[in-house]
């Protein structure tokens, strides 16, 4: 990506080269305009994409954009190559081009019923006005600008490359010529600016550069020499950064992307410590609960409410804070309470026995009684 975050390189190309295919063969071939395509169909065709390259932060907008105007110079390809030239020639119309088999024969008769419609010709002869007006076309490729300025970074390292330069690059033959000379004259008159800079005559002021001077104002949000969707706002006011490679562009999404993971496994671990902690405390319940139950069975007349309350007064970690700390008086009232709560069991253990002994005692009374009045009746 160059620093308008437009991409370049082999890889940006590829990608394009991708888009044009998904468009062709995922787009239905229908005359519509491309904002009534459904969603899913456009979501299908990001998803390829994003699946197969490193898009970045706020891809998603230019691969529909892309998408969208190869799906549109495909209409066109089609209309003037295929459907145009043979309107007198229906066997030729009949079916799709051996180049395009993959279009449905019903998309493609429907396709060019709408192409022979007294609606398009008038549509298509506005448009056919409109581009006779173009008074400087380019010669650029599907690299585009983008493409076109990191050619010239890599040739021209250290020199500054504005749009003027580009402009008048992007209407170069592969000789470096330029055929037509409306655009010929234009280029030598930016020539000329650029020198009248560079030697301090003429001073450039934000919009007002040497591009605007050569061809006359720009069309309010619209910026030639730059590529499509680049605004005056957003070229003008843009700092003069290094320009951000694929590798950095790269790291820079993976590395938003492990903050997410990272996000994403710190709250899982912290519900699991949540559960696991709500665990623990029911277990340690239920473990205190079934042993004030064994002790209840054991002793008789024991109230379990007696450890329930102690165990609940009890501080988590008497040495963590203040609030759970405790000075040397408040140790000893806590070990003798304990030796008073061990007395009284001794005691009610005493009290226990002594009455198991004491009926017994009465047990043995009553027989030996029996015994005698046994005895008695015998004589």
């Amino acid at each position: 990506y160059n620093k308008m975050g437009k991409g370049i390189g082999q890889a940006h190309i590829e990608m394009q080269s991708y888009i044009g295919v998904l468009a062709r063969s995922r787009v239905p071939l229908v005359d519509k305009k491309w904002s009534q395509i459904p969603k899913d169909v456009k979501e299908q065709i990001w998803e390829a994409v994003d699946m197969a390259f490193v898009v970045g932060q706020g891809g998603k907008k230019s691969v529909l954009a892309s998408a969208a105007k190869k799906w549109k110079d495909f209409k066109s390809t089609l209309t003037r190559h295929y459907i145009l030239p043979y309107t007198n020639d229906k066997e030729k119309l009949s079916h799709p081009p051996e180049t395009y088999k993959f279009i449905e024969k019903a998309q493609w008769d429907a396709f060019v019923a709408s192409r022979l419609s007294q609606d398009f010709e008038s549509v298509h002869s506005q448009h056919a006005q409109i581009r006779e007006k173009l008074e400087y076309n380019h010669r650029l490729s599907r690299k585009g600008y983008a493409g076109l300025e990191d050619e010239l970074e890599e040739t021209m390292p250290g020199v500054e490359i504005d749009r003027s330069t580009l402009w008048k690059r992007a209407r170069q033959d592969k000789h470096g010529n330029i055929p037509d000379p409306k655009v010929a004259e234009k280029a030598k008159l930016i020539d000329d600016l650029q020198k009248q800079v560079s030697e301090g005559k003429v001073r450039v002021d934000g919009s007002k550069d040497v591009l605007t001077m050569a061809l006359g104002p720009e069309h309010p949000g619209r910026l030639r020499g730059v590529g499509a969707g680049i605004s005056p706002r957003q070229y003008f006011n843009l700092p003069k950064p290094q320009r951000v490679s694929f590798d950095d562009r790269l790291k820079e999404s993976l590395r938003v992307l492990l903050q997410e993971e990272t996000k994403k496994m710190e709250a899982k671990a912290r519900e699991e410590a949540l559960r696991m902690e709500a665990r623990t405390k029911q277990l340690v319940e239920a473990e205190r609960e079934h042993f004030l139950s064994q002790l209840s069975q054991l002793i008789p007349n024991f109230d379990p409410n007696i450890l329930k309350q102690r165990i609940s007064q009890s501080p988590k970690n008497p040495m963590s804070s203040d609030k759970a700390s405790c000075s040397g008086g408040d140790v000893r009232s806590l070990h003798v309470e304990d030796d008073t709560a061990k007395d009284e069991e001794k005691k009610e253990e005493k009290r226990e026995e002594e009455k198991k002994e004491e009926k017994r005692e009465e047990e043995k009374e009553e027989e030996k009684e029996k015994e005698d009045e046994e005895k008695h009746d015998d004589k």
